[in-house]
């Protein structure tokens, strides 16, 4: 799939995904809220796939959107600025969602469908190009 990162490069995003879930982890055990709201809300960026019941190119942008570093990061500046833990806390839960994702191979999506990512194909559509090859 064109667009998509092989070889060295890839496996330096993956691992730098292993290294962001375990800073995020190790940073939210010194100040966080408790493992019992991490483990509630390590999964709520996820609900950004429903974006895709608005089509393809809409749901890759709200996928994006709840997959990329720029929103999590927005929380730790704010929840820093304003003094408030539980957006910090917030923000590091958000930003080990993202680091574990990269870690597992799933990568910001292309309008393409669900499975064309930039660290290559997912599900289904990983199943039919190699059906296709």
């Amino acid at each position: 799939m064109s667009g998509s990162v092989t070889g060295m490069p890839k496996l330096i995003l993956r691992t730098e995904g292993l290294v962001i879930f375990a800073a995020a982890c190790l940073t939210y055990s010194k100040f966080g809220a408790g493992w019992m709201w991490f483990a509630i809300f390590f999964l709520v960026p996820d609900l950004s796939m429903f974006g895709y019941l608005l089509g393809k190119k809409t749901g890759a942008a709200i996928y994006n959107a709840g997959h990329s570093l720029m929103g999590p990061i927005g929380c730790l500046v704010v929840g820093q600025y304003i003094g408030h833990a539980e957006v910090l806390s917030a923000g590091l839960i958000w930003i080990a969602h993202v680091g574990f994702d990269r870690f597992a191979g799933y990568g910001l999506k292309y309008a393409a469908g669900f499975g064309f990512t930039h660290l290559g194909l997912k599900g289904r559509d990983k199943k039919r190009n190699e059906v296709a090859v």
